[in-house]
């Protein structure tokens, strides 16, 4: 009931008018701190109207590869709207849920990135608060509840306020939300400030199908006292959006119908900082006590004056512009950090890149802060939201250390950068004024540059980007993104289904019908006999299919199609574990095989994936025939993926956490956390505490209990993802009912799992590490091999140590004499690194392997240099003796190596550095020319790269270098017209 001194309405039990809630033409709201909003929202919703509160998930999406962050408060519940939640999990018993949801919206369809710092409200880390009515209420408490938290609980003036409906679409068909209408008509919204509108502003979907309906807008006018009708949805900061009530009645259906949901939902979400501007009086978020600390904080680390408020061209110098882009950057940084998404290459982790470097540059370039200041601020983003995210206490100290780390790397970038600036516009091509888009798009792409800071260092200058090749090659680079996320979303790994093979409106027609969720528990009950798994037969009878969106009472020859069954022994893909392969057998036509392609869970269905090889309908009996092999040899790897975890906390303490996991027949794949990758002795640790544990061959125990009792257990690793409740314990060596705390002291690996497990360790035989990288930094990913793989990447391992050695005996026994021997022998080292690095051998080998490789590289490389030299020095006699330091050299050499030209033509320079030296040598063999060149450093009347590119153009073919240097090839020609033609070019341009 909601808690309003007010009359009861009729109609509607236990909700009443809001119609006093205050009347209109009053004052603003009475101002709250940020802490005191967020928690009279949830109060309200968990305490007056018995919603469950629910956590924020991470930002990084669960299970969702269709996002690169959460975006939105309704993303982690997903599953429900979808139906696919899995029963057994609390998530399937939400009815009413409240939470604050943390949200980045920085890449991807939702990106606000480069509005940050040119207003005051976009961001790219904002607070959602949310209330959601799974299949409970509808339409009228929702709205019921929205005005009376805003006008009586935070004290908004009803005048203030202005709501928006859905119109209808008659495009589409869809008739106007009038039930909506009519319930805001009677709270005692005035017609006047009862806007409708179409589907763009008011009609919410969660893509390009599934489900969606009407949604209502609650408006605020800063202003008041005036009609402000007119200022709804256009993009006015005086009238701005606080609250959107989405309806979810109908689902998108692949067709692009709709059809009305079975369950009807309720997903409402309002932006905290937005609100809080509101109940605070200001028009800007920044102007609030979620950002004010930070702006002071900013002040007190930079050589500027205070924060001003200032924006477009008022803000001169763009001084305001940086402090609310730190300010925004550096909680999103935080965030994203602590939930374990780090600066990176590609992805999420590119986003979070590119955020840290936009933020380093303006603390650096703008407010002229010292390095170091943007991580200096964590602990002020801390103080503000560290109770809400206690996240950000814990991982407080590895935040700052990977963003002053980040900071260190970018700043040399920033050099870089600024030299390849400076010599793209000394180029003799450079088009004045324009600058090349594919070299601004290098600095963006390769070294992390802002696109915005490319344009203020040539606007420095007077020189633009190319703006129109430039737009055309992000838009190539935004299709190539979008390919590679579809490419996700559909599964990268063969045999993964294109969708989930279960719409929403068939899985609620599964329930109507009383079709039973799929009995898969035969996948656990395997045993050994005589060291032998034998796992369980199983028939079973068809109870549904689905074929073409829809569900079907047959298919045919040739149809593919998902069979659900009453009971399976097929393990269906989830917890990193690969699913089951094997076949189907009908009953009478046992000679027809049907094979499953794939085996996923949808809402508690277990769904086969098989393209039909004979009709087959509902109520046919059939046998399902497991692929035993693959089967065994993912319980080998999951098992020993377990131990891998156990050794690695074991070895590197207990702040290591699993960050993702893949487990397929023929290896695994383990992300964890960890500063730095893994010397030589931590990877042989690791090894040793895996393989002890595999050779004292330790039972392996699994236990159904309830998620909060197992959530006792002492050292129970976990994941962040949604346990069903009951959860399966599996553990080591110790009984799961001997794991709760005080009544052991043992340390083993214990862990939540639904995955299948051998049931003794030995039968891993050996588990090897082959790899190990810092995919980001902070975030390390193993691969892993066990049994005969394992065996076989240690007998290659030690093959290569021993051609190692050999190649290592060889140099030490006699260097080589001659410039072939020496170019021989460096290439039977880049052969030998290349095999080392592509291999699968023991990655702590591999380590050791590549150091010696790399000093044999250098030790051959340096006797080829020294035999260059030698045979340089001995063409350059006769041609000092000849031109002695004459201003010009161009002259011809007979020699086949491109490298022995540049250095004959180093030496030539070394004697005379006035002059301007160019050498050909014409091949017998091939007819091609070989030229190089190398000018005064004084020279600005012409660039070797000018001359070089000149001469071997004049003899049809290319050449490059720098202004100082370059080197390049002819196709052929007369070799004396060629140095006659050489010398006049750099006679003629040295005159001008």
């Amino acid at each position: 009931m909601l808690g309003l001194v007010l009359r009861r309405t009729s109609g509607l039990p236990g909700l009443l008018s809001a119609r006093s809630a205050r009347p209109f033409g009053s004052p603003p709201p009475p101002e709250m701190s940020a802490a005191l909003v967020r928690s009279t929202f949830l109060d309200f919703f968990q305490d007056k109207h018995r919603h469950r509160l629910v956590p924020s998930s991470p930002v990084r999406p669960r299970g969702d590869p269709s996002l690169l962050f959460v975006n939105a408060g309704m993303n982690q519940f997903k599953p429900v709207f979808l139906g696919t939640v899995d029963p057994r999990s609390e998530m399937a018993s939400y009815q009413r849920v409240v939470n604050t949801q943390k949200c980045v919206r920085a890449g991807g369809k939702h990106n606000d990135l480069e509005d940050v710092g040119r207003d005051v409200y976009h961001h790219t880390f904002f607070e959602m608060l949310g209330s959601w009515s799974f299949g409970d209420y509808f339409k009228k408490e929702a709205c019921y509840m929205a005005w009376s938290l805003l006008t009586e609980h935070y004290g908004i003036p009803a005048d203030r306020l202005y709501v928006s409906y859905f119109a209808g679409d008659a495009v589409s068909g869809v008739p106007a939300d009038e039930e909506t209408q009519h319930i805001w008509l009677e709270i005692g919204v005035p017609p006047d400030r009862l806007l409708p509108f179409g589907p763009k502003e008011n009609f919410w979907e969660m893509g390009n199908s599934g489900p969606c309906g009407p949604c209502t807008e609650i408006h605020y006018d800063h202003v008041g006292g005036r009609d402000a009708a007119a200022l709804v949805n256009a993009d006015s900061p005086e009238v701005v959006e606080i609250w959107n009530l989405v309806f979810m009645q109908y689902n998108r259906e692949v067709d692009h119908n709709l059809r009305q949901l079975p369950q009807f939902s309720v997903d409402t979400g309002m932006g905290l900082e937005r609100l809080v501007s509101v109940l605070q009086g200001k028009r800007s978020n920044y102007d609030t006590d979620l950002f004010t600390p930070l702006l002071h904080a900013i002040h007190q680390r930079s050589k500027v004056g205070p924060y001003g408020g200032r924006l477009g061209t008022v803000d001169g110098g763009k001084v305001d512009t940086a402090y609310r882009v730190v300010a925004d950057h550096v909680r999103t940084l935080s965030v994203c950090i602590a939930d374990g998404v780090h600066p990176g290459m590609s992805g999420a982790e590119l986003v979070v890149r590119r955020v840290l470097r936009r933020a380093v540059r303006y603390c650096a370039e703008v407010l002229q802060a010292p390095q170091g200041a943007l991580a200096s601020l964590v602990p002020t983003v801390t103080h503000i939201l560290g109770d809400v995210y206690p996240e950000l206490h814990r991982e407080e100290n590895r935040i700052m250390d990977i963003i002053n780390e980040n900071e260190a790397h970018f700043l040399s970038s920033l050099q870089q950068g600024s030299r390849l600036i400076q010599r793209t516009l000394h180029r003799k091509d450079y088009k004045h004024g324009i600058f090349p888009a594919s070299v601004a798009w290098c600095l963006h792409r390769d070294l992390g540059f802002p696109l915005d800071l490319v344009d203020i260092m040539l606007e420095e200058k007077d020189v633009q980007v190319d703006r129109e090749e430039l737009n055309r090659l992000m838009e190539e680079s935004q299709k190539v993104t979008c390919l590679c996320l579809s490419q996700v979303t559909s599964g990268l790994q063969s045999g993964v289904p294109s969708q989930v093979p279960l719409d929403i409106l068939s899985l609620a027609e599964l329930h109507r019908l009383g079709v039973p969720h799929t009995e898969d528990g035969l996948k656990y009950q395997y045993r050994l006999e005589k060291d032998r798994y034998v796992f369980p037969a199983c028939s079973a009878t068809v109870l549904a299919l689905y074929a073409d969106h829809t569900l079907v009472s047959e298919v045919t020859e040739g149809q593919r199609c998902g069979v659900i069954l009453d009971q399976t022994c097929f393990y269906s893909e989830q917890g990193g574990q690969s699913p089951d392969r094997g076949y189907f057998t009908r009953d009478g036509l046992q000679d027809v095989v049907y094979p499953v392609e794939a085996v996923v869970l949808a809402g508690g269905y277990v769904v086969h994936q098989v393209t039909a090889a004979d009709y087959l309908k509902t109520g046919n009996q059939v046998q399902l025939h497991l692929d035993q092999v693959h089967r065994l040899s993912c319980m080998v790897n999951h098992t020993a993926t377990h131990l891998l975890n156990f050794a690695l906390r074991k070895v590197l303490g207990a702040s290591v956490q699993q960050r993702g996991s893949k487990v397929s027949a023929d290896r695994l794949r383990f992300d964890f956390s960890v500063k730095k990758s893994l010397d030589t002795s931590q990877l042989q640790q690791v090894d040793r505490c895996v393989n002890d544990i595999i050779r004292a061959n330790h039972f392996v125990h699994s236990q159904e209990l309830p998620l909060r009792e197992a959530n006792r257990i002492k050292g129970l690793r976990t994941v962040d993802e949604v346990y069903p409740d009951p959860v399966r314990v599996v553990s080591v060596e110790v009984e799961v009912s001997e794991l709760f705390e005080g009544e052991t002291g043992r340390e083993t690996s214990v862990e939540l799992c639904c995955g299948t497990h051998l049931l003794q360790t030995g039968a891993i035989e050996d588990l090897l590490i082959v790899s190990e990288r810092q995919t980001v930094k902070g975030i390390s990913r193993i691969v892993a091999v066990t049994g005969r793989e394992a065996k076989r990447a240690r007998e290659e391992g030690q093959t290569l140590s021993q051609e190692v050695g050999s190649l290592s005996a060889r140099l030490t026994d006699s260097a080589p004499s001659s410039i072939d021997a020496a170019q021989r022998f460096a290439k039977e080292v880049g052969l030998l690194s290349d095999a080392v690095d592509n291999t699968s051998i023991p990655q702590w080998q591999r380590s050791d392997l590549q150091a010696r490789l790399r000093a044999l590289q250098r030790t051959s490389n340096t006797t080829v240099r020294k035999l260059e030299a030698r045979e340089a020095a001995l063409i350059a006699q006769p041609l000092r003796e000849k031109n002695g330091r004459k201003t010009l050299q161009v002259d011809s050499v007979q020699t086949d190596s491109l490298s022995i030209l540049m250095k004959t033509v180093n030496q030539l320079s070394a004697a005379a550095p006035h002059s301007y030296v160019m050498l050909l040598a014409p091949q017998r063999h091939s007819g091609k020319v070989l030229c190089a060149c190398q000018v005064p450093k004084d020279s600005p009347a012409l660039l070797a790269s000018d001359w070089a590119g000149a001469v071997c153009r004049h003899l049809g073919g290319v050449a490059g270098g720098s202004m100082l240097v370059a080197k390049g090839t002819g196709s052929g020609g007369d070799i004396a017209e060629a140095l006659e033609w050489a010398e006049e070019f750099a006679r003629l341009e040295t005159q001008r």
